[in-house]
């Protein structure tokens, strides 16, 4: 819900833009929406790919709705609440920071990084082979030798008979990583492997060339010339260059690098988290869009603290308003077949079915889990298996058998073999609000909501100058 909040507020949410020629629209709580800041808004919210596009008339509501929350969130003070900083500015850092990265520095060092690559891989470039390996433990006894010896031999004969590389690989090739995939190895560059593989790997050139057995402080082998190739160029192979050097910490080290420059140029009269505060501002001032993407990201924040806060806790856990809610409302939740609210329980012993029974009627629905495991499941050795919620048909062949009466008697359980169901079976909807427990939370939620926004509109004036609204993407 978080998430979806936030993301809600990113397209939902605006600044003010500049510009002489930019008409207020609306004031909210005594505050400016110029014309622009409601144009980023209102495109952002109606681009192409939104399925639910809204006219211009029919999103003012939802704009007014949301800067009216972010009012009352900011008069509840709710952004000086230590967890609203904290994930407020780690955001915000994140952006910041990404943006104090050098990026001619990040091209340097990206180059550097292929310099050496291909220093590394030298003018013999990368080849590509399969091999079949038939591994020689250290300190082989003749026999242990004699017997590898003569695997990989049979095997090459095989080969040359024409017989499939890739499967021989994957039926007898003790590199087991590699068989699953008939043989194949990585791209290899010089000194990337023992030397005895290498000097037979570099010295085929042909593809489909197989080599003849033989023999590393590993093993034995037989290999198969797949490709050959140069390093491609740098221009190729940039972007996961830099997207390795970023996963090794290249950026972060760069920017922390930059902001203790910054620390030191001020004398150290700074912190790095004052020079943060004070980039903000500059870039922000230089980037619009900047500064809505982290004025958006703050009031989303801002939005969640005081749904979860001011409506949504509030409302699940008024027990009495849901009870009110739901008998006003019954009609709303009926459905069209059967539901079975209630739990079905395993056992081991068939004396122990009347006592779970009765432990279950005397406990409450949402303790019964407790209540079998404090009763029955308190030793070593747990006496009884129970799944409660609400079934419908088809969610269990226990439930089925036993409830919806179905001629199909499911298998008993080897360690359980006894099986029982006790609770309420439902005909044409829920008899208590907790039997629709989510969907009526979910609607009394929206119904607090709605009560508490008009509230707001009580509470904080809103002008809207229609002359100017009418000229919103149109002048």
């Amino acid at each position: 819900m978080k998430r979806l909040l936030i993301a809600f507020s990113l397209t939902v949410m605006g600044l003010s833009c500049y510009g002489q020629d930019d008409p207020i629209v609306m004031k909210i709580n005594g505050k400016d929406i110029t014309r622009s800041e409601f144009e980023y808004n209102y495109n952002k919210n109606n681009s192409v790919e939104v399925a639910d596009r809204k006219g211009i008339d029919d999103y003012v509501p939802l704009f007014v709705n949301y800067k009216l929350k972010v009012e009352a969130a900011k008069d509840a003070r709710y952004d000086t609440l230590s967890s609203f900083k904290k994930e407020f500015l780690m955001y915000r850092n994140q952006q910041i920071r990404s943006l104090l990265v050098d990026t001619k520095v990040e091209e340097q060092e990206a180059r550097k990084y292929y310099d050496q690559l291909k220093q590394n891989i030298g003018p013999d470039g990368l080849v590509r082979v399969a091999h079949i390996f038939v591994q020689v433990p250290q300190k082989a006894s003749q026999t242990q030798l004699d017997a590898a010896k003569n695997k990989i031999d049979s095997i090459y004969q095989e080969i040359l008979k024409g017989s499939n590389f890739a499967e021989l690989a994957l039926r007898n090739s003790d590199d087991k990583m590699s068989a699953i995939q008939g043989g194949d190895l990585p791209w290899l560059a010089r000194k990337q492997t023992i030397k005895e593989f290498e000097d037979v790997a570099f010295k085929m050139n042909i593809p489909g060339e197989v080599s003849e057995p033989f023999l590393s402080p590993l093993g034995y082998h037989i290999v198969k010339m797949l490709g050959r190739k140069q390093l491609e160029p740098y221009d190729s192979l940039r972007s996961n260059i830099l997207k390795y050097l970023e996963q090794q910490g290249l950026q972060e080290r760069m920017v922390n690098h930059v902001l203790d420059s910054m620390v030191a140029a001020s004398g150290k009269q700074l912190t790095v988290d004052q020079v943060l505060d004070r980039e903000t501002e500059r870039l922000c001032a230089q980037n619009s869009d900047l500064k809505y993407l982290i004025q958006e990201y703050h009031d989303g924040l801002l939005l969640f603290e005081l749904s979860s806060r001011e409506i949504w806790q509030k409302a699940a856990k008024d027990e009495s308003g849901l009870k009110k809610f739901f008998r006003k409302n019954k009609k709303r939740y009926s459905w069209n077949e059967p539901h079975f609210n209630g739990a079905v329980f395993f056992y081991r012993d068939e004396k122990l079915g009347k006592k779970i029974k009765k432990v279950l009627k005397k406990a409450d629905e949402n303790e019964w889990a407790k209540a079998v495991r404090e009763n029955f499941n308190n030793d070593s050795l747990s006496q009884v298996r129970l799944s409660a919620k609400m079934f419908v048909k088809g969610d269990n062949p226990y439930v089925d058998y036993l409830v919806f009466d179905s001629n199909e008697k499911p298998k008993e359980r080897k360690t359980y073999p006894f099986f029982n169901v006790y609770g309420r079976k439902l005909m044409k909807g829920p008899e208590k609000w907790t039997d629709a427990k989510n969907e009526v939370i979910a609607d009394y939620q929206a119904l607090k909501e709605k009560e508490y926004v008009e509230e707001l509109r009580k509470k904080y004036t809103v002008e809207i100058f229609e002359e100017v609204l009418k000229t919103v993407n149109n002048h």
